[in-house]
């Protein structure tokens, strides 16, 4: 189940209001590319793919933490009912269903963490899932990035970025444009979109 895009943009907006910061303004440039990317493909709902996108970092709202927010976003959307929000809480930080090769600290509780590799393990990623991984790729906090310079910032900012995950992220971006026959930064308006 899902919230509305108004809920879903109230839903934000209460999270901001909690916790500050540009991740408010990221979510939007997610939700803005996986709308453009999903209304040029075949079988996928833009409007779904635009509250997915203005979820996935809804975890945020409980603070600054890094795999914290994947649980707390899990757990957060579960509690209001929208499972499928939850799962892309879950499912944007981890292009293997893994944690495995996760970029950031590993600040959750053992609880916590048992409940991410759960829900992950149960977790079968759809086309929702990898559009929200590329999208979350692509977006920073000012308009829609270059992936690679979107990469490479998060691994100066982290100090690593595991070659198997820019691998896929570069795939996924190769078959998204497969997809929909398109240049992605042409559909997500690169160098004209801002939040």
């Amino acid at each position: 189940m899902l919230p509305t895009r108004a809920e879903a943009e109230r839903l934000l907006a209460e999270a901001e209001s909690c916790n500050p910061g540009p991740w408010g303004d990221h979510s939007r440039v997610v939700a803005h590319c996986a709308e453009k990317i999903a209304d040029a493909c075949d079988g996928l709902d833009a409007e779904k793919a635009y509250v997915l996108g203005l979820l996935h970092d809804i975890g945020r709202k409980f603070g600054a933490r890094h795999l914290g927010h994947v649980s707390d976003g899990y757990t957060y959307m579960m509690s209001l009912g929208y499972d499928e929000a939850a799962r892309i809480c879950l499912t944007h930080s981890f292009h293997n269903a893994s944690t495995k090769g996760y970029i950031g600290n590993f600040d959750t509780s053992e609880e916590e963490l048992e409940l991410i590799r759960a829900a992950l393990a149960k977790a079968v990623l759809d086309d929702y899932d990898r559009l929200i991984q590329l999208c979350d790729s692509l977006s920073g906090s000012e308009g829609v990035l270059d992936i690679e310079e979107r990469m490479s910032d998060v691994k100066r900012r982290y100090g690593s970025y595991p070659q198997e995950k820019w691998d896929s992220n570069i795939r996924i971006k190769e078959y998204f444009e497969g997809k929909t026959g398109k240049n992605i930064y042409d559909i997500v308006e690169k160098g004209t979109y801002k939040p």
